[in-house]
């Protein structure tokens, strides 16, 4: 079994539940005889300890990583027995045996329209699943690297990965094994500067914390820099080649920078594509605006007369994001430009999706913003 720097091994099991459906012959993928054989897949630091949210930075064949596990199934715990395994039949119970390639490829496009609408190009993005799915490149996906690629897709974060495996702010999947998957390392996993323990954290007001934050950033032409990669990021998502995908958690502790200050994305589970979304929260009953939430911040409104919640998200991705960015960029910017970058991130803000002309209003804020950050960090040595 790999081994791990992380303490509390009863949190690690889920991660090593995978080698036994390996060595049964369940499940492949690139990552599982690392995992389960060589044992050349290390656990670190753990970047969560939740049953549920795992993920550690690690390092796997001398490469850094970041390996998460049981990302979306809560599970039953109990501190007074072992974890419950998870129902792993459930989990790896498609394809069945039998299942021919054509018919794979026609549950993954079902699965695609699902999630994605009715997209013109929804073949082309399941060849490329085929394609992620053939583990070992030897031209053929075997049962088990497709009951591992079906596990994963049902992962809103894993086909936003491979959906957005060219673009510079998404980290690249370097392999899997059942639903655990390694992703490019990120060496700053946060926005700000300072990561302290969890324990730690537990005793800072929320308000004490936020200045500190603030204090312990980098300097104000590298902050521009990863702002700049955040916009671009949102314009990654927003009406891409397979449909827009929301944010509905655009908070700090979700973005990350590597070193040269170029923005990478260190969790995507809760940026889901926008089909999706009108599905899980439409006509769901309400009394007030405050139950029509997914996420954090993804807010339709209550339907007062229905009591259902409308499908229409109020706030776009670019006005969480710029403000997420209002205080990130405000303090230290050279004052010169403070004036004009205070009222670009305000119209920014203020930003609704039931605005007339959005899009045309939304391309025009987000490149006015990337303009003004550009010009004035392009001739400095700190950016």
């Amino acid at each position: 079994m790999a081994r791990s720097l992380c303490p509390g091994a009863w949190l690690r099991k889920p991660c090593y539940l995978q080698c036994d459906k390996y060595k049964t012959g369940v499940i492949d993928g690139p990552a599982c005889n690392s995992l389960c054989v060589t044992e050349t897949l290390y656990f670190g630091k753990c970047l969560s300890t939740k049953p549920n949210n795992q993920m550690y930075l690690g390092i796997w064949d001398n490469l850094p990583g970041v390996v998460k596990c049981q990302m979306e199934q809560a599970l039953h715990l109990d501190f007074g027995t072992e974890l419950e395994p998870r129902k792993e039949i459930v989990l790896f119970d498609k394809p069945t045996r039998g299942t021919t390639v054509q018919k794979f490829k026609e549950m993954v496009y079902s699965l695609f329209k699902a999630k994605l609408g009715d997209q013109g190009n929804l073949s082309e993005l399941v060849n490329l699943i085929l394609t992620v799915a053939d583990g070992d490149k030897d031209g053929q996906v075997s049962l088990g690297e497709a009951k591992s690629a079906w596990a994963l897709l049902q992962l809103n974060e894993f086909l936003l990965m491979v959906i957005l495996q060219d673009k510079e702010h998404t980290p690249k999947l370097m392999g899997f094994c059942g639903d655990l998957y390694v992703m490019e390392s990120v060496e700053y996993t946060s926005l700000y500067g300072i990561s302290l323990p969890w324990v730690i954290e537990l005793f800072i007001p929320s308000g004490f914390r936020r200045s500190m934050d603030q204090l312990f950033t980098p300097s104000w032409p590298r902050k521009a820099k990863i702002a700049i990669g955040l916009l671009e990021f949102v314009e990654d998502v927003f009406h891409g080649p397979y449909g827009n995908f929301l944010m509905c958690d655009t908070s700090a502790k979700n973005l990350g920078y590597n070193d040269k200050y170029d923005l990478k994305m260190v969790d995507m589970r809760k940026i889901v594509p926008e089909t999706n979304l009108k599905e899980l929260i439409k006509d769901r009953h309400c009394e007030s605006d405050l139950d029509c939430v997914y996420g954090t911040d993804c807010r339709t409104s209550c339907d007062q007369s229905t009591m259902k919640c409308t499908s229409e998200v109020i706030q776009p991705n670019l006005a969480k994001a710029c403000q997420l960015l209002k205080d990130y960029l405000l303090r230290g910017a050279p004052s010169e430009i403070r004036e004009e970058l205070e009222k670009q991130l305000y119209s920014c803000i203020a930003l609704k999706v039931t605005a007339n002309q959005m899009e045309m209003e939304h391309s025009l804020i987000l490149n006015n913003l990337k303009t003004l950050l550009w010009k004035k960090i392009s001739y400095t040595n700190d950016s």
